[in-house]
């Protein structure tokens, strides 16, 4: 098949630190091409990607300090992208309501969209519109509003890209990796820490929107010691950071779609204690790759069972259910799925150049 994946522009695929949609982009975008499907990637100039790049704008967005308005370069990107529309049997967008006009407006190729994000208010009256799309929610609790969802695809991860580590680093620590957001709860993962006595190594990057509640409310609190912030790290990093840990926290006060580090946590045989919003029942194995909790007091509380869990049975469990992999074999089921729906609708067009 040829296949047009279009990323967001705000940062490289993949990422060179935190860039869950990105990181994504870039393994299923990589796996397509060993797989024999041309690939074009719609992204950053500074990505790095086995598929053919279409450099819309030299580097990330975020690191340009020059870019006031992300919307102009998004547009100019979906331009690009649909002025070559009858190039590709699929395109792949990752952008969101981005995409939703144009995409509206080409039948010869069709538009899937994956919805990386949750639903605010606003965005759905924009996803209603267009209702008839097709979508790829990216866990079954994601589904909260009606639109014609062609399949649920996990996120998955290049688990070999994890090692595994049988014992957690001595002395033993919780972690905390994310986005510094009071949604994503670090507030929460430090009063836990405060609750356990435990010490707590936190990760992650703190957007401009952030910065007063991080200045606020997390940095008071952090004394190198029992609270460390160690910044924004690269990927290797994270691995070690995860791995070592006794025990990943992840404290979110919002419907997550996924939540990445999750998995992230697990494949190195961390286990994960969570609060029950969002993806997270479909992610932890209850009992035995983590806890559900619906209180972070009860977070606080699972932590001396958490430390009896199997390491084996949360990398088995990633490895099992989150592969790159399988991610890819569900994204190609799902390609080949709207073209044959595209194919009874319209006539054989292009049925003899695509190749399944």
């Amino acid at each position: 098949m040829k296949i047009a994946q279009v990323a967001p522009l705000w940062e490289r695929v993949p990422p060179p630190s935190y860039g869950g949609i990105e990181l994504v982009v870039s393994s299923l975008t990589d796996e397509l091409v060993r797989r024999g499907h041309e690939v074009t990637l719609f992204a950053s100039g500074d990505s790095q990607t086995l598929a053919h790049l279409e450099a819309v704008y030299p580097r990330a967005l975020r690191l340009d300090p020059n870019v006031k308005e992300y919307a102009v370069y998004e547009m100019l990107e979906l331009s690009q992208v649909y002025e070559r529309a009858t190039q590709f049997d699929i395109i792949h967008s990752h952008v969101g309501i981005s995409a939703l006009p144009l995409a509206s407006l080409i039948t010869a190729t069709s538009t899937v969209h994956t919805l990386h994000n949750d639903f605010t208010r606003d965005k759905c009256y924009a996803f209603s519109y267009h209702q008839k799309q097709p979508y790829v929610s990216i866990s079954n609790s994601q589904r909260q509003i009606d639109l014609n969802y062609i399949d649920t695809v996990y996120n998955g991860i290049e688990v070999g890209h994890y090692p595994f580590v049988a014992q957690p680093l001595e002395p033993p620590y919780l972690t905390f990796l994310g986005r510094f957001s009071p949604e994503k709860g670090p507030q929460h993962a430090i009063a836990i820490a405060k609750q356990s006595g435990w010490r707590l190594k936190m990760a992650g990057k703190v957007d401009v929107g952030d910065s007063k509640f991080f200045e606020q409310e997390i940095a008071p609190l952090i004394d190198g010691q029992q609270i460390e912030y160690l910044g924004e790290i690269n990927h290797a990093e994270k691995i070690e950071l995860l791995g070592n840990a006794a025990i990943t926290l992840f404290p979110i006060s919002w419907q997550e779609p996924f939540g990445l580090v999750m998995i992230e946590s697990m494949a190195t045989g961390t286990p994960v204690i969570a609060m029950n919003f969002g993806s997270v029942p479909e992610v932890i194995a209850h009992g035995k790759t983590g806890f559900i909790c619906k209180t972070y007091s009860e977070m606080a509380a699972m932590i001396p069972l958490a430390l009896e869990l199997n390491r084996q049975t949360c990398r088995k469990h990633v490895e099992n259910n989150f592969s790159v992999s399988q991610m890819v074999n569900g994204y190609e089921a799902v390609y080949r799925q709207i073209i044959k729906d595209r194919i009874e609708s319209n006539g054989c067009i292009c049925a003899a150049n695509i190749q399944f």
